[in-house]
C-alpha cells in the first residue's frame, strides 16, 4: 500500500523524517499550506505592481549587483537568468538518496508561505519527488551562505528545462523526462528563482542524510566492541548502572543499557577474569561512545531546527505588509554541528582501532595476529595498519571548515560558513569508520573463535550471521576480499530504527 504524507505546519522530529524516507511517502499539501503559499504570493504580486521602491532579488540584482534596477517585464528573465547563472557545480554527484532528501526540505521551507513561491512551482518539485526524478548536483560549489546557491541551482535547472536528472536508473536531459510525462519547462515569475536558491538545502539534506548514518554507526560500534569485550575477556564492571548513575550523561548510560543487553547470559562474562583491569579502548567505551552519542543528539536536534525553518531571503511576511531581506540563508548553526559530528564520530574510528590492536597483540589466551601458525602466517596483522590509516585519514578530515571564510561577491558576501565543506568532509568521515569497524569485526569475530566459553545468545547469533559472508580465517589469504566482504556485511546490516535512534 502506498504510503503519504501530507505537509502542514506541524512540526517533523527524526522519526517523523525518517518514516517518510524510508517508506518512500508521496508528497501532498494540505489545505493550509496551499492558503499561506497563494496568500503570500499574491500578495508579492500586489506589492511589486503598487511599490516604487526596488525590492532587493525581485526588482533588483543579486549580491554586490543589488542596486541595479531591472524593469517589472523582465522579473521573470531576471529569475531564469539567475538559475543559469548560478550553476557552476563541479566535482563528483552527490547520491541520489540525498538530492531527495533536498528536495523534500525544498518543498518544506517553501510550503510555509514566506518566500513568494508559485504554487505551480511547488507542485513541480513535489511531482519530481514524488516519481523520483532527481536532478544531478554536484558536490563542489557551495560557500554555505547566501544559501546553498551552487547545488540549489543544479536542483532547479529541470524546473526550467535544462539540466540533467536520474530517472529510472540513468541519466537523461530535463527536456526528455519532461516530455515523458507531457510536461512543460516553468516560466518562473518574480522573486522564484531567489526563493528556490536562497535556503540551506545542501548542508541541512547531505546532514539529515548524515545524521542518520550517524545514530546506525553508534549502534554498530557498540554491538561490534561488545564482540571485542567477549573476544577480550573484559569484566562487566565499567556498565555497572551505578556507575552510570553518578555520572549523568545520558549517552554514556544508553551505551551501557545496550552493551549489557549485548552481552546479556554470557558464559565468557562469567568466566574467571585474571586482570584486575582492562584497557582504556575497552573499559571506556560507556564515556566515549556514549560522549558521540550525546553529540549525534545534540547536532540532531540543530538540523531539525533548520529544517523546520525558513532560510529564505528576501522573506515575505504577507500579514504584516513587510518584505525584509536579512541572514536567514547563512549556515553557520550548520557549519559548526556538521564539524563536531566529524570530531565525534572520528573518535569512534580511533577508539575502535585500539581495540583492533589490543586483539591482535598475543595477550589474553590469544594467539598472536589471531592465526594459527604465527610466523608462517601473519594473519591480522596488516587489516591492523589499514584500520590505523584510515583513523590518521579521519583525523585530517576533521579539522574545522567552518573556521574559514573568504569573501565573495566583490566584498558583499564578506563571511561565509563554509558548511558544504563540512558536509562533504562528513560523509568521508563516516564512509572511514564504517570501514574501521567493519574491521574490528572481521578481527574480533576471529578473535571469538579462540575462546572455549560460549557467548550470549545475541552475539552468537548476530555471529552466525557474519559466518555466512566472511570465513573464520585459517591460514594467510588476500584479506582486503575479506574486509570487503565484512564492510559489505555492515552496509547491509538491517537495524530496527527505535533500536538506532535514542
Amino acid at each position: 500500500m502506498m504510503k503519504k504524507f501530507k505537509i502542514c505546519n506541524e512540526e517533523l522530529t527524526i522519526n517523523s523524517l525518517q518514516n517518510i524516507i524510508d517508506n518512500n511517502c508521496k508528497l501532498s499539501l494540505s489545505n493550509e499550506s496551499i492558503r499561506q503559499i497563494e496568500n503570500c504570493r499574491s500578495y508579492l504580486d500586489n506589492k511589486i505592481l503598487k511599490s516604487e521602491t526596488p525590492i532587493y532579488g525581485i526588482t533588483t540584482g543579486f549580491g554586490s549587483l543589488h542596486n541595479i534596477k531591472i524593469e517589472n517585464d523582465k522579473v521573470s528573465d531576471l529569475q531564469h537568468n539567475l538559475i543559469l547563472s548560478h550553476a557552476c557545480g563541479i566535482g563528483k554527484k552527490i547520491p541520489n538518496e540525498v538530492v531527495k532528501i533536498m528536495l523534500l526540505l525544498k518543498i518544506i521551507t517553501l510550503s510555509k508561505g514566506y518566500s513568494g513561491i508559485h504554487l505551480d512551482t511547488i507542485n513541480r518539485l513535489i511531482f519530481f519527488y514524488n516519481n523520483d526524478i532527481f536532478p544531478v548536483i554536484f558536490e563542489n560549489g557551495s560557500l554555505g551562505a547566501s544559501g546553498d546557491l551552487s547545488p540549489l541551482a543544479h536542483l532547479s535547472l529541470p524546473l526550467i528545462g535544462h539540466g540533467d536528472v536520474y530517472h529510472k536508473g540513468s541519466i537523461s536531459s530535463s527536456v526528455k523526462v519532461l516530455n515523458l510525462f507531457n510536461l512543460k519547462p516553468l516560466k518562473l515569475k518574480s522573486k522564484e528563482g531567489l526563493a528556490l536558491l536562497n535556503g540551506t538545502q545542501f548542508m541541512s539534506g547531505f546532514g539529515l542524510f548524515l545524521v542518520l548514518k550517524a545514530y546506525r554507526l553508534s549502534y554498530l560500534s557498540d554491538l561490534i566492541s561488545s564482540i571485542s569485550l567477549e573476544s577480550y575477556n573484559c569484566k562487566i564492571d565499567p556498565f555497572d548502572s551505578l556507575i552510570q548513575d553518578i555520572r549523568t550523561h545520558n549517552g554514556q548510560s544508553h551505551v551501557s543499557k545496550r552493551i549489557r543487553k549485548f552481552r546479556l547470559n554470557s558464559n565468557i562474562l562469567e568466566s574467571k577474569k585474571h586482570d584486575t583491569q582492562d584497557p582504556y579502548s575497552f573499559r571506556c567505551i560507556p564515556q566515549v561512545h556514549g560522549a558521540t552519542l550525546d553529540t549525534i543528539n545534540y547536532c540532531s536536534s540543530v538540523i531539525l531546527t533548520e529544517i523546520n525553518s525558513v532560510n529564505d531571503n528576501p522573506i515575505i511576511f504577507y500579514k504584516e505588509d513587510k518584505i525584509i531581506s536579512g541572514g536567514n540563508f547563512h549556515g553557520q548553526p550548520l557549519a559548526y554541528v556538521l564539524d563536531f559530528l566529524k570530531i565525534t564520530l572520528s573518535e569512534l574510528g580511533n577508539i575502535s582501532e585500539r581495540r583492533t590492536f589490543k586483539l591482535i597483540s598475543g595477550s589474553r589466551d590469544l594467539p598472536p595476529f589471531l592465526v594459527d601458525n604465527p610466523g608462517l602466517n601473519s594473519g591480522f596483522m596488516i587489516p591492523q595498519y589499514t584500520a590505523a590509516s584510515l583513523v590518521s585519514l579521519n583525523k585530517q578530515f576533521a579539522s574545522p571548515s567552518s573556521t574559514d571564510s573568504i569573501v565573495s561577491s566583490n566584498g558583499q558576501e564578506d563571511h561565509v560558513s563554509m558548511g558544504a565543506n563540512s558536509a562533504i568532509l562528513l560523509n568521508m568521515v563516516i564512509n572511514n569508520v564504517n570501514k574501521i569497524i567493519a574491521i574490528e569485526l572481521f578481527t574480533s569475530a576471529q578473535a571469538l573463535d579462540f575462546k572455549d566459553e560460549s557467548t550470549s545468545e545475541f552475539i552468537q547469533e548476530f555471529i552466525n550471521n557474519y559466518r555466512n559472508h566472511v570465513d573464520f580465517i585459517k591460514e594467510d589469504r588476500n584479506m582486503s576480499i575479506e574486509i570487503n566482504k565484512s564492510i559489505s556485511f555492515l552496509e547491509n546490516y538491517l537495524i530496527e530504527p527505535s533500536f538506532a535512534i535514542f
